[in-house]
């Protein structure tokens, strides 16, 4: 959970497109990390192939929200995380996104195939 706060906004006073991104890719990165061992955050890494988000409702200033993620999909090196961002008070959708992640080697820098270990734990 987290409060807007006023350098979240943007010049409509409302939480700017860009600061969802940012909050997309955090919690990402959080849900990754505290899933997987020391070994696997240092042998593979993330990297964004595409992004799409959807803007249903705006959030404010002092408002709650609620971040939620999940894996829907997972094919090869490619995995597809959606992340949905609610307004904790009314528990309306405020944005989802969906973003497909590619895994790399962190030595080669080349896709490599999802484990299988990896995808049991999401």
């Amino acid at each position: 959970m987290l409060t807007v706060g006023e350098n979240h906004l943007d010049d409509n006073q409302h939480v700017n497109n860009i600061q969802y991104v940012e909050w997309v890719q955090d919690i990402s990165k959080n849900h990754w990390e505290f899933a997987v061992d020391e070994k696997s955050r240092k042998d593979l890494v993330w990297v964004v192939k595409n992004h799409n988000i959807s803007y249903h409702r705006p959030a404010f200033l002092n408002e709650e929200l609620k971040l939620t993620t999940y894996i829907k999909e997972t094919k090869g090196p490619l995995s597809i995380r959606v992340v949905e961002i609610s307004n904790n008070k009314t528990s309306q959708l405020l944005v989802k996104a969906i973003t497909e992640w590619c895994l790399l080697d962190a030595a080669s820098l080349k896709p490599k195939r999802v484990p299988e270990a990896i995808q049991q734990l999401f």
